[in-house]
């Protein structure tokens, strides 16, 4: 099955997949700012390292003492804004430590990735499947009402199995790359980062840096509620999001639409 549908759903298994197949186990030496034994030696007691090698992070002393993004309560101890979209969200405690920490970032920065591309797939394979399906001469797999397949609309069952194992595969190496780049000790290493940069569109400063790294992540975190409303929507209406809000879909399309009854109401009134 070589639908549009048929590849983005399989593209979106991938990252499903790869976000929950491992852990990867960090080499804490090169997340941490820890002085080694001659420079122990050399920095006096009342003075704090800093490796210059990491991004910039606010001292202890000048971290709020309160979450920002909740203000009653107190900043986790653990979110110290040395990562990107660190605003103190974490109520219910689940970073406990440093390393579980990580951890979790690891699978937020997946989970956005995997929402990004979800979130441009699930409408793109409702506008185009049946166009591209009737072009390659083989059965669409959206159903009667325009829905992708998905686990709450049914369908999977039309994906080809042996699709399904291409993407298992795939994942599996994608994740050991991962596992073994964050074990590897990469100066600089911070989780998410697979060094996959073809364009050359990462910048060299950190500042700028940090600033990508925010945008990256916010864009996910919308991107998660966004795929989680276009799953909810469908099951409660019935109906494809493409056809249910079209304006965001098919704006020209509805444009043309909107000007031509404007048009034949002119034409009735003259």
């Amino acid at each position: 099955m070589k639908t549009c549908a048929f590849l983005l759903t399989g593209l979106a298994s991938v990252a499903t997949t790869e976000a929950f197949f491992a852990s990867p186990v960090h080499n804490n030496a090169s997340m941490r700012s820890t002085p080694s034994a001659l420079q122990s030696a050399t920095i006096p007691d009342n003075d704090t390292f800093h490796d210059d090698s990491e991004p910039d992070s606010p001292l202890e002393k000048d971290l709020p003492k309160f979450s920002q993004s909740l203000p009653f309560l107190a900043r986790p101890k653990e979110l110290k804004q040395e990562f990107a979209g660190d605003v103190g969200f974490d109520p219910l405690n689940f970073a406990k430590n440093r390393d579980l920490l990580l951890e979790y970032r690891e699978a937020e920065i997946k989970h956005s990735r995997l929402a990004m591309l979800a979130a441009l797939g699930w409408p793109m394979s409702e506008l185009y499947d049946i166009k591209i399906a009737t072009i390659l001469q083989t059965d669409a797999i959206l159903d009667a009402t325009d829905r992708v397949p998905s686990l709450f609309n049914g369908g999977m069952e039309k994906v080809n199995p042996v699709w399904w194992g291409f993407c298992l595969g795939l994942t599996a190496a994608i994740d050991l790359y991962g596992v073994n780049r964050a074990r590897s000790g990469v100066e600089g290493y911070t989780p998410g980062d697979l060094g996959w940069d073809p364009m050359g569109l990462y910048p060299a400063n950190k500042k700028d840096q940090m600033d990508m790294q925010l945008a990256e992540v916010k864009h996910g975190r919308l991107a998660m509620i966004a795929i989680t409303g276009f799953s909810v929507q469908e099951v409660v209406t019935g109906i494809g999001i493409v056809d249910e809000t079209p304006l965001f879909f098919k704006p020209l399309e509805i444009l043309e639409e909107v000007l031509g009854d404007v048009i034949e109401d002119v034409i009735d009134l003259v």
